[in-house]
């Protein structure tokens, strides 16, 4: 694994610009002098969040990668996002998580926050001061929105909320949560029976449990909430109230999605340098291991699902960044690069024979980071239904097409009234 500065490969020539290129190589450089230090003790201290690299990046801006300037953000765009995730997840996908699991509640408020909401939070997330979480997942529902438990009843001028979420990325580092909750009357469709709202961290009868190490992903947070009767204002509220499925679905397409393609493809990448590092590294017989056609032969299927999952990965948010329709390609780059970086991570480990169980060594990391890429944004399962749905043109909301509507959805800037 390699944390030398790098160019962009031809093959992503057509999505990338001169901004991107520099983007691409202060990536690459933040990584080196940042995050490379730092990865090995993210892994062996599972029990610790990894607070240092999150200040970083915040003091960069990158929590603010797709916010306008006109909220102290860098206006990059999707293309630019990915860039930053993907060039991080190569060193460590733990730091490059902290990264992705911000930038979804900030697309969230991008979409349905009102002008004055907007004008409220974006600044903090564009100055580091607020690391946002989006937390949609139960303990009983888990990913399925239509089970969500937590209520939010309301109560004069305010909304009283009440319940439990769980898996919420950043859970430890944000200071605003943005919360699904449901607000609907009994038997009222999904579609209208929830609702999105801003929850401050430090508000009375929110608590955040203790943090608790995963698999994989060392050194960030993934943890549980709980809500006794949290009190947050109507201004809160962020989108319509019953319109709280849209900003769930839409975000986690528009955002997470593609954010965990980039996680992934980062993975990917390392897992194939690390395999021809040490097979043209380790002799055998009058060469080395990569002379064995044996070998060569599952190192060419590795490059090929590698390219592939590049290509998807930059393609899709290529297109978001274009205005073009688009949902179908966001959720297959999350499915397919996630399949095809376990594929690969699976022939690495036998490829490296009784090597890959060294703890020590970087492989093992890999192939528990890679697990953590299945289940946000929906499993597999739940990405083949949506492909299904475009296949029999069921797929009625294309949030990739509506992205302007949605935007057009906020109060107007009153300055360019």
């Amino acid at each position: 694994m390699s944390a030398t500065p790098t160019t962009p490969p031809p093959a992503l020539r057509p999505y990338l610009t001169a901004r991107h290129d520099l983007l691409w190589q202060e990536a690459d450089a933040f990584a080196a002098e940042h995050v490379a230090p730092r990865a090995a003790r993210m892994e062996a201290a599972p029990g610790r969040v990894e607070r240092k690299v999150a200040g970083l990046m915040a003091a960069r801006g990158w929590f603010a990668v797709t916010v306008p300037a006109a909220f102290g953000g860098l206006g990059a765009g999707h293309v630019a996002k990915t860039i930053l995730i993907h060039r991080i997840a190569r060193i460590s996908a733990a730091a490059a998580a902290i990264l992705q699991a911000t930038l979804i509640p900030v697309g969230a408020l991008l979409h349905f926050a009102t002008y004055e909401q907007k004008g409220r939070w974006l600044p903090g997330v564009a100055d580091g001061s607020l690391l946002l979480s989006i937390a949609v997942t139960e303990p009983l529902a888990g990913g399925h929105l239509g089970g969500i438990e937590t209520t939010a009843e309301r109560d004069g001028s305010q909304w009283v909320i009440t319940g439990s979420k769980v898996h919420i990325g950043n859970s430890h580092l944000a200071a605003g949560h943005l919360i699904i909750a449901r607000t609907g009357e009994a038997g009222l469709g999904t579609s209208r029976a929830l609702t999105a709202f801003m929850v401050e961290a430090d508000r009375p009868g929110l608590c955040v449990s203790r943090h608790r190490a995963g698999l994989g992903l060392h050194g960030f947070s993934a943890g549980r909430l709980d809500l006794d009767r949290v009190r947050v204002p109507q201004g809160n509220v962020i989108g319509e109230v019953g319109q709280g499925l849209a900003v769930a679905q839409s975000s986690s397409i528009l955002y997470g999605r593609p954010n965990l393609a980039a996680v992934t493809l980062g993975i990917h990448e390392t897992v194939v340098d690390t395999t021809t590092t040490r097979l043209t590294t380790r002799p055998r017989y009058e060469g080395t291991l990569s002379d064995l056609p044996v070998l060569r032969d599952r190192v060419g299927g590795m490059e090929a699902r590698l390219r592939a999952a590049r290509i998807l990965a930059y393609q899709c948010v290529h297109l978001l960044d274009q205005g073009l329709s688009c949902d179908g390609e966001l959720i297959n780059a999350k499915y397919l690069g996630h399949q095809w970086a376990m594929q690969s991570t699976q022939d690495a480990m036998e490829l490296h024979g009784a090597h890959a169980l060294d703890g020590d060594y970087v492989l093992p990391r890999l192939w528990r980071d890679v697990q953590h890429t299945h289940p946000p944004a929906g499993t597999g399962d739940v990405q083949r239904i949506g492909l299904a749905d475009a296949a029999l043109g069921e797929d009625r909301i294309q949030w990739s097409e509506r992205l302007a509507a949605e935007t057009a959805w906020a109060s107007p800037d009153p300055t360019t009234a």
